[in-house]
């Protein structure tokens, strides 16, 4: 069970903008989404490394990424 988190989108850019146009945007989107129910037997974590991740189930984690400094 391996999805892409990341979205990416392209907003409108007006002509009369006075600010130079971000012309691709992008946002995470939380793992639940992609699981509308819990399936039976899903492989878990050992309980160190749950609760350094947060989560007890590899499908529900999600890595945070800063993205502070890249681009700069």
């Amino acid at each position: 069970m391996e999805f892409s988190q990341v979205r990416v989108f392209h907003p409108f850019v007006g002509p009369f903008d006075p600010c130079p146009p971000i012309l691709t945007k992008t946002f995470q989107t939380p793992p639940q989404l992609f699981i509308p129910f819990q399936p039976p037997n899903l492989p878990q974590f050992s309980p160190q490394e749950a609760l350094f991740k947060g989560t007890l189930w590899p499908a529900l984690y999600s890595p945070y990424e800063s993205r502070w400094g890249k681009g700069q």
